[in-house]
């Protein structure tokens, strides 16, 4: 029998929940409010997220439009994270794991299901890396060797994807869509993770093979 596809979800869930635990910065973050799906290639990105609220976490703006409610086990997500194929295909474990802190330093600070104003690429332009870049240095010294090593998998894995993927939002009455989605609206599909192998270093003192 083939060995069960490891489920790269429960992987996610472990990492944000630790993220936020070792991590005064992350430390408004709740990874039971966050859903991950694995999703379509987008230019040179590997991952994205997506505010489930409009300002002031409320579901309808202004102009009376509205967020589609995503509920899973119960409970409504406030983000959706998408991680897209050059996340699996070619990535370190280092990187995977700068992908999800990047999404996550987007989040607001209340976490209300909208990003933060002043953390915007738009905003910062290339102090934005400056910024992120010491957060994942030390995060990466600290990240559990589990984890390390769950993102570092080669191979296939199961992931959520989208069966039917909500829009931005709707008009009430205007727009024939779907209000809430669920776990029904939802899939595990199978990515395959291609990870580059680690350079095997000769030991001081070993001598070179020979070449023939």
């Amino acid at each position: 029998m083939a060995p069960r596809r490891p489920n790269l979800n429960k992987a996610l869930r472990a990492l944000i929940r630790d993220i936020a635990v070792r991590m005064p910065e992350f430390s408004h973050v709740k990874a039971s409010r966050i859903l991950v799906v694995a999703g379509e290639a987008r230019r040179a990105s590997r991952g994205t997220v997506k505010p489930l609220c409009f300002r002031g976490g409320k579901s309808m703006d202004r102009t009376g439009r509205r967020k589609p409610i995503i509920r899973i086990r119960g409970r409504r997500m406030l983000y959706c994270i998408t991680l897209r194929p050059l996340f699996f295909r070619g990535s370190t474990a280092r990187a995977r794991i700068e992908t999800v802190i990047h999404e996550l330093f987007h989040c607001s600070r209340r976490f209300d299901g909208t990003l933060h104003a002043g953390r915007r690429h738009d905003v910062l332009g290339k102090y934005f890396s400056r910024r992120l870049r010491p957060l994942v240095r030390r995060y990466f010294k600290e990240c559990p060797a589990e984890l390390k090593a769950a993102f570092a998998y080669r191979g296939e894995v199961r992931v959520l994807q989208w069966l039917e993927r909500p829009g931005p939002s709707y008009v009430p009455g205007h727009s024939r869509v779907r209000k809430v989605y669920t776990e029904e609206q939802l899939f595990y599909g199978v990515a395959r993770m291609v990870t580059p192998k680690p350079r095997v270093t000769r030991e001081a003192g070993a001598r070179p093979p020979k070449l023939h």
